[in-house]
């Protein structure tokens, strides 16, 4: 099956408006995409285990769950309303199947053990994704093409929760990947104005040396 379906958001934000509206009074509006803020994903690191939460509007879900078949379209053919449209995503190995396909972390080349841990209250909190990696994380490439492929302005905003260099990136249909360090001094690497600071010193030991030499050149011309 392939993804790359370009759809309409229009369309979608349509579809959205139909579809969520059998999840009952709880159900968020719909937004609309790709063209609006970016989808989520927020990344942590413990020992050799990974963990992600992928969020996107629920216009973006109806896109996607209707690309891999999820989703009736209500523009082609009647929606069953015995489940709710998150329901039915929560209930599709096809969607399941997609996020471990187009979400993933690779350690020296070699992909992550992932698993979808989580699709409960996928609104709120997004698909959550576990990988396990043969050795602790340190720096490792983490792919996010989630919906890049329906369309190539989606991007998503990557933001670390533990300490990593670079701590939060934006991810494009053309740069799905980004190496990121998650090593103890990664924090330190990631802390804002750090370049600066490093200057500022590096100046400040510059200007010290030229002072020491000039002295010793004073006191040899003194000397002599």
């Amino acid at each position: 099956m392939t993804h790359r379906t370009r759809l309409p958001a229009l369309a979608a934000t349509a579809a959205a408006a139909v579809l969520w509206a059998t999840a009952g009074p709880a159900a968020p509006p719909a937004a609309a995409h790709p063209f609006g803020p970016p989808s989520t994903a927020t990344i942590s690191a413990d020992g050799p285990t990974v963990s992600i939460a992928w969020r996107a509007a629920e216009d973006d879900w109806v896109a996607l769950g209707q690309a891999l078949g999820a989703l009736e379209d209500p523009a082609t053919g009647n929606v069953s309303t015995t489940l709710t449209g998150e329901q039915k995503l929560q209930g599709s190995q096809d969607v399941r199947a997609y996020l471990l396909d187009q979400i993933y972390i690779t350690q020296d080349g070699s992909r992550c053990e992932g698993e979808l841990a989580s699709m409960e209250n996928l609104l709120a909190e997004g698909a959550r994704l576990t990988y396990r990696c043969p050795r602790d994380v340190r720096k490792v490439d983490v792919t996010v093409g989630a919906l890049s492929d329906l369309n190539e302005a989606y991007r998503t905003m990557l933001t670390a929760e533990t300490p990593a260099d670079p701590s939060s990136t934006l991810l494009t249909a053309t740069d799905t990947t980004r190496r990121m360090n998650f090593s103890w001094y990664a924090g330190v690497l990631a802390t804002p104005g750090l370049a600066v600071a490093a200057g500022t010193a590096a100046a400040i030991m510059a200007g010290a040396v030229a002072w020491v030499l000039i002295g010793r050149r004073r006191a040899g011309r003194a000397r002599s």
